[in-house]
């Protein structure tokens, strides 16, 4: 991931400098406090965090310039004086975080609180037009910003997330194998110059299952595993609570886990990857493939992708059922071992054919239950994702907030555009 603070102009740093006033040591777990718990007096902050009462009221004295904070009335008295009670303000700033998929780019413009205020998300050829797609995320992002007044001035930064490993010391770099069209670039530093603001990029997975740990199905999950079934296939790790990355940001890379040396080829080079199996154009083809024996199938005459044969499934049409149970069975394959190995407390299933909920999830944990160790299996729940489609997306903004929590600095652009 990248965080790139914007030089700005010497009046950029004047009002910043005039609405942070020397931003003191551990202003950011004070904020962030105050963020967990949404209202809190000084207090309680000194006895949450062993602060001094003085040192707490400077730091407060700090934030309350900022608007991130706001006093709100009186709380409970635990003898003597009641206490002023602080709260965070959601809806002071916002974020944008940018979805780039293989053949889709989505948006969404989110509070500090998780909260999605606007989406926008169109189909594109990404993997053959990286000009096109830079240039589409600008105006998606615009179009977000343009359904509210003021909004551009309290955006606060950016997070994008790609389908390609993305090495933390190379933010801007992708994966060749992934993108060959893109060059080894991302050329994301466009939107840098645009928006004149911070620029967090990272995997879609791991975003996905950041957003996840926020606001979603992992919240409270110190260990669990996001599996995200698109074009290709990715993995994010939640291990301590943290994104695990890896040595060079290429971990979760289960897409390209070998099911069967003697398979397809796959995009990576290798044959038989699980991507190869389950991955969306991969049934898509065999749907076609299998068309061939069930001429009365609901997917006969269709456009096949992999929302009509979710619909199929759903209304219990035979082939699409078939083309479930097999992905679900591979994808056990894939799931079993990383149960086996990593042993995580919950398997989180996000993007292609999630819609049909328990027609994919049975065969799946059928299929997960004979290949692994039973104690394994019994501490391991497999559920579908909370949040849907837009799991990476708000994951993305959501790694802006998290870095904003831990740097209260990064929120001084919006303050200082709104004090123009």
């Amino acid at each position: 991931m990248l965080v790139r603070l914007p030089a700005g102009s010497p009046r950029d740093a004047e009002l910043a400098d005039a609405l942070f006033p020397r931003i003191r040591p551990l202003a950011d777990s004070v904020l962030r406090l105050i963020w967990q718990e949404h209202r809190i007096s000084r207090a309680e902050i000194a006895r949450r965090t062993g602060l001094s009462r003085s040192t707490v009221t400077e730091i407060v004295r700090d934030l309350l310039k900022t608007a991130l904070v706001a006093e709100v009335g009186t709380g409970r008295s635990r003898g003597g004086r009641r206490p002023i009670v602080l709260e965070f303000q959601d809806d002071a700033c916002v974020i944008l975080g940018v979805d780039i998929g293989a053949t889709h780019v989505a948006v969404a413009l989110t509070d500090l609180r998780g909260r999605v205020l606007a989406w926008n998300e169109t189909t594109h050829p990404v993997r053959t037009d990286p000009e096109g797609t830079r240039a589409l995320i600008v105006r998606l992002c615009d179009a977000s910003l343009a359904l509210g007044k003021n909004l551009t001035q309290q955006l606060i930064g950016i997070g994008v997330g790609v389908p390609s490993p993305v090495d933390p010391d190379d933010p801007y770099g992708l994966s060749e194998v992934v993108l060959p069209e893109w060059h080894g670039r991302s050329g994301l530093e466009c939107l840098h110059v645009h928006y004149d603001l911070p620029v967090l990029v990272d995997n879609d997975a791991n975003l996905g299952a950041l957003a996840e740990r926020w606001w979603g199905a992992g919240r409270e999950v110190d260990d669990f595993a996001y599996v995200k079934l698109a074009t290709g296939i990715g993995l994010g790790h939640i291990l301590g609570g943290e994104i695990y990355r890896g040595a060079a940001g290429f971990a979760g890379e289960i897409g390209h886990l070998a099911i069967d040396p003697h398979g397809e080829p796959c995009v990576c080079g290798l044959r038989g990857c699980l991507a190869t199996f389950v991955g969306s154009k991969a049934l898509v083809a065999r749907a076609r493939a299998l068309l061939v024996d069930h001429p009365e199938s609901l997917l006969a005459g269709e456009d096949l992708t992999i929302t009509t044969i979710e619909d199929a499934a759903l209304a219990g049409d035979g082939l699409a059922l078939r083309v479930v149970r097999e992905a679900a069975e591979y994808l056990g394959t894939a799931v079993a071992g990383l149960l086996n190995l990593n042993n995580p407390s919950m398997v989180i299933l996000g993007g292609g054919l999630v819609r049909v909920g328990e027609l994919l999830l049975e065969p799946l944990r059928e299929a997960v239950r004979s290949r692994t160790l039973v104690s394994s299996v019994a501490a391991a729940e497999i559920r579908t994702s909370e949040l849907g489609p837009q799991a990476p997306a708000v994951g993305a903004a959501t790694l802006v907030l998290d870095a904003a929590l831990n740097d209260p600095r990064l929120f001084q652009h919006a303050r200082a555009q709104e004090a123009r």
